[in-house]
């Protein structure tokens, strides 16, 4: 069964638009709660490690294989979402997610291997959902709010990065480690059941093998170029401008300033930028937003063009902080524009890819930033990044639908419009 039913657009329907739409806020509260889950997942694994519960090798070990479970999950969680209700995949992998996390609190200190186990089993519930929430986005909200709704998960997600370490490190103070690990069992149990069904029963059809449907999500995102092209500057960014972040930002801190202040600083003004660009994208409607996006796709240039010279701590946080509002220009219509093009009955799967390619290969760019920079020095590196960051999103911007992220549609044929033309004389 697939879930195809297109969504009610009728403005009428969700007066005030999604924030005052009690669906859309039950699904809010979903998103909100897994990403909570995810991101606070690591730092309590850190503090393990700090207090002994834990070695550092068994903490890259849980680590690692959580991402291989999300990466795994994510293509499957897809092809299910699409063939049965997007709801149901929610609910059971949050219910997946909840009842493995007790499992990571009973090897802390005790099995490495089954925490490691645990964690693949959290990493593929979190891995399903993802492609299933952004399909069900689309079924609880109306076309015409969903930039803003997207803009407000995405917001809530940033809040959720920003507040998750903080107010992870407070809470050790007074609680335990388990108890902490059980408050994200219970954070994915409200992902898994506070949403709310979609937009109707899917309709029943023959089920075709999984590999089957799988190809049919390819060829679909093959009927969008300004997607593929899109998912291609996405993941050169991400491979290369997020792997400089990552690996060489706190490098640049301790040779061009002598402290870890400059880490944190701009790592917090990336995330008040993007919360800042969250707001501003919920309600622009620039005509060109295609362009638009990608063009604060290719602002991520200035992240490590930022790092090559001491340039000072301020100018550092102040790029950082132009980079998180440019990654949100690109990410809110982004995925406003694939629940509008993609055939909702193919639309988990497509979103999948989009997760997939992104995400799927940015640890290659992790692995092998630190080695070039050894071979050839940061700073050649990090330049190369920074044209990289600029030349993918600019080539993407050529591709048929970037202007707008909207597929053309092919002409009529010469006989069908001469007989769209006679049907207003004909009645």
């Amino acid at each position: 069964m697939s879930s195809t039913t297109a969504p009610n657009t009728d403005p009428s329907a969700r007066p005030g638009g999604p924030l005052r739409d009690p669906a859309f806020l039950r699904l809010w509260s979903a998103t909100t709660a897994s990403g909570m889950a995810t991101w606070a997942l690591p730092f309590i694994l850190g503090l393990a490690v700090l207090d002994g519960s834990l070695t550092a090798v068994g903490l890259g070990v849980v680590l690692a294989l959580r991402t291989a479970g999300f990466l795994v999950a994510v293509p499957v969680g897809g092809l299910l979402a699409d063939r049965y209700s997007r709801r149901a995949v929610v609910l059971w992998s949050g219910l997946a997610a909840a009842a493995a996390t007790p499992v990571i609190v009973l090897g802390l200190g005790s099995s490495t291997a089954l925490m490691a186990a645990a964690a693949v089993v959290v990493g593929a519930g979190q891995g399903a959902c993802r492609p299933a929430f952004q399909a069900l986005t689309a079924e609880v909200v109306a076309e015409e709010d969903r930039q803003q709704a997207n803009a407000a998960l995405t917001f809530s997600t940033r809040v959720s990065t920003l507040l998750a370490p903080g107010l992870t490190a407070l809470l050790a103070l007074v609680a335990g480690l388990w108890v902490l690990l059980l408050g994200t069992a219970a954070l994915w149990l409200v992902a898994a059941l506070a949403p709310a069904r979609g937009a109707g029963a899917p309709p029943a059809r023959a089920r075709a093998p999984f590999h089957v449907e799988f190809a049919d999500g390819l060829a679909e995102a093959r009927r969008h170029p300004w997607f593929l092209a899109g998912l291609g500057a996405l993941t050169v960014v991400i491979a290369t401008g997020y792997s400089a972040t990552g690996v060489l930002l706190p490098l640049a801190g301790r040779d061009h300033y002598g402290s870890e202040a400059v880490l944190a600083g701009a790592l917090t003004a990336y995330t008040a930028g993007a919360l800042l660009g969250a707001v501003l994208v919920s309600r622009w409607r620039p005509r060109a937003r295609g362009w638009v996006a990608l063009a604060g796709l290719g602002l991520y240039a200035l992240a490590p063009l930022s790092l090559v010279a001491p340039v000072g701590p301020v100018v550092v946080m102040a790029a950082y902080a132009v980079v998180g509002v440019g990654i949100e220009l690109f990410n809110v219509p982004w995925f406003t524009a694939v629940q509008r093009e993609v055939a909702p009955d193919k639309l988990a799967r497509v979103s999948s890819l989009d997760f997939l390619f992104s995400y799927g290969l940015a640890p290659v760019g992790l692995a092998f930033i630190g080695p070039a920079a050894a071979a050839w020095g940061s700073g050649p590196v990090l330049v190369a990044c920074a044209l990289a960051c600029v030349a993918a999103p600019a080539l993407a911007a050529l591709a048929p639908g970037a202007r707008a992220f909207s597929t053309p549609r092919p002409a009529p044929a010469p006989h069908q419009a001469a007989d769209r033309a006679a049907q207003p004389a004909a009645g």
